[in-house]
């Protein structure tokens, strides 16, 4: 199958309003803005983080008496950081999918060293998964990651060069097969299989799923486990998940931008708006919306929303972000060895 990439341009018409809303943000935050944050976060958070917010804000109006704006920007995860790096969202804080697109906030200066540290657990407020998500009934019979490959199945995910569900998915592929005791050349060999079935790369989680439940392209998406779970639901029976025996650990990261804050005098509200996101209350609402959280008490209460799976961690395919992202996604890395986008 010849494989394309789909810009945001393409995207039906709920997404474009959230591109519009993106680029009034961006015009806006300037100066002394210390009444509003912008959240620069990644595809599928949207949801989650307008409930969130609405419950921050009404928090933190009642504690302080200052009534806050929060803004949003969602995106591919990795094209969400190259943004604030080059300042073209000027985020107060970001709420990304992977850590290499936080630390890349580090290696320009934007946040310190010791940033994953500010933070309860590491600065990772839940974590998630990648899973399959296919049609009633489950016609292709796909149960496993090497389903996927069979004849005739049309993979749907989005592009591993900007979004993070795209990055974890072919990771997660990859890690299939070297958890079950197979060797680089045979992930190697199963990743260019798994890019062969795949006919749309999309640049995130929110476009994949449109495509897959809307226009019914496809016979599998491979999403975050929460985007399945909202999937599934707005489909009313016409889709299922399917949680495969093995599959990778996500773990989102969030900051505040030091440089950012300190030129928007937001440095008390993007603290507390953080903090916030580790509490009872805010962790009740991460479980709500389909996202793993770190509160035990809080995932024992939802457990049967989350199927216990096997979940690997990056270091079983890498020695860290830093060395996967080299290793799987850099020029010349084993990304680019695997499939080729067409020429716009």
């Amino acid at each position: 199958m010849k494989i394309k990439r789909i810009s945001w341009s393409n995207l039906a018409a709920v997404s474009a309003v959230f591109l519009a809303i993106t680029l009034v943000v961006v015009k806006n935050v300037e100066g002394n803005t210390s009444n509003q944050l912008l959240n620069v976060s990644y595809d599928p958070t949207r949801e989650l983080y307008l409930s969130l917010n609405e419950q921050f804000i009404a928090k933190y109006e009642k504690e302080t008496g200052k009534h806050l704006k929060i803004k949003q920007s969602h995106g591919g995860s990795s094209r969400q950081s190259r943004s604030v790096i080059d300042g073209n969202l000027q985020a107060d804080v970001v709420t990304l999918g992977l850590y290499s697109d936080v630390d890349a906030l580090r290696k320009e200066k934007l946040i310190p060293e010791n940033w994953s540290k500010r933070l309860p657990n590491n600065s990772q407020p839940y974590s998630s998964t990648i899973v399959f998500v296919v049609r009633k009934g489950n016609p292709k019979n796909i149960r496993d990651w090497p389903d996927l490959i069979s004849p005739g199945v049309e993979i749907i995910t989005p592009d591993p060069k900007n979004s993070s569900n795209g990055k974890l998915s072919a990771l997660a592929a990859w890690g299939s097969v070297i958890k079950r005791g197979g060797s680089e050349t045979e992930a190697l060999t199963f990743l260019k299989s798994f890019f062969k079935h795949t006919s749309v790369l999309d640049a995130g989680a929110r476009a994949s799923a449109i495509h897959f439940a809307i226009e019914k392209i496809g016979d599998v998406n491979l999403t975050w486990e929460n985007e399945a779970i909202r999937e599934v639901a707005e489909a009313k029976g016409e889709l299922e998940i399917i949680y495969p025996p093995v599959s990778i650990l996500a773990q989102p990261y969030v900051t505040w931008v030091d440089t950012n804050i300190a030129h928007h005098k937001t440095e008390a509200e993007a603290k507390a708006y953080l903090q916030f996101l580790f509490t009872h209350e805010a962790q009740e609402t991460i479980a709500k919306f389909g996202y793993r959280p770190i509160n035990p008490d809080v995932l024992q209460k939802y457990r049967a929303q989350f199927p216990q799976i096997e979940l690997f961690p990056i270091t079983l395919i890498a020695k860290n972000w830093d060395d996967a992202k080299q290793k799987f996604f850099a020029d010349d890395g084993i990304i680019d060895l695997v499939y080729k986008p067409e020429p716009k």
